[in-house]
């Protein structure tokens, strides 16, 4: 067979290989959607919004008191982290885990230039994602009182509870989205490479290219449909006797 591969041949094993790269296909996407809807437990999300803002003496805002306060919530972010106020969180909720997992629970978000910024907690009980992020703001509210010596920190939003809270993971429609994709390609991949294992000679370039012989004459392959056409089209009734040619 030739060393090189065109778009035709390409297009030409995939129309070939077209029944095993939708059934990759569809048992990817089934198979997603099974696991996202019965087998990966939900995880729920919760968010507070904190205001950094410290006034002058003379009660008004200044610019540098301003990015002050934005350049004070990168700091607020490891305080809030740290096991100082972890620690207390816990034995306040009298949570059963460690400060660790509980600091992979959350997130802090925050915008260039803007004081506020959000402390975010995912858990698998929506309710218990609630009761941990706003006590970990009102936790982190009193405390940085006395660790950063300042009074500059209030809660705009705290988190509230949803009759029927909506899970941000899994997301069922991408990962069936994805599992399509990924289905698709591992077809395909399939059918090149069933294609490239397969050293039968499949038409008269690959005699000419492999054992350099020329081609005579082909004979076509018919199906049984149409060799049954061609029965019919070739068969005439004379004097009450069929007679095929």
């Amino acid at each position: 067979m030739e060393g090189t591969i065109s778009l035709i041949d390409m297009i030409n094993i995939l129309r070939k290989r077209w029944k095993l790269i939708v059934l990759l296909t569809i048992t990817a996407a089934v198979v997603s959607g099974i696991l996202s809807y019965y087998y990966l437990t939900p995880v729920y999300r919760a968010s507070t919004q904190i205001l950094v803002n410290q006034k002058n003496e003379k009660n008004q805002l200044d610019y540098s008191l301003l990015q002050s306060n934005v350049g004070l919530i990168n700091t607020y972010s490891a305080i809030i982290k740290s096991p100082v106020i972890l620690e207390k969180v816990i034995e306040k909720l009298e949570l059963k885990e460690s400060v660790d997992s509980l600091n992979q629970k959350m997130t802090i978000n925050s915008q260039d230039n803007s004081q506020v910024f959000s402390i975010i907690v995912e858990d698998e009980n929506a309710q218990e994602a609630v009761k941990i992020v706003n006590a970990i703001s009102e936790t982190f509210q009193q405390e940085v009182k006395s660790i950063m010596s300042v009074d500059n920190v209030s809660i705009l939003a705290k988190a509230v509870s949803k009759e029927n809270p909506a899970p941000v993971k899994p997301n069922p429609i991408l990962n069936i989205g994805i599992a399509v994709v990924i289905g698709m390609l591992a077809g395909m991949g399939i059918a090149f490479l069933l294609d490239f294992l397969d050293n039968t000679l499949k038409d008269d370039r690959d005699v000419n290219a492999i054992l350099g012989l020329p081609v005579l004459g082909t004979v076509k392959k018919m199906s049984r449909s149409e060799n049954r056409k061609r029965v019919n089209r070739t068969a005439r009734n004379v004097g009450g006797e069929t007679i095929v040619s």
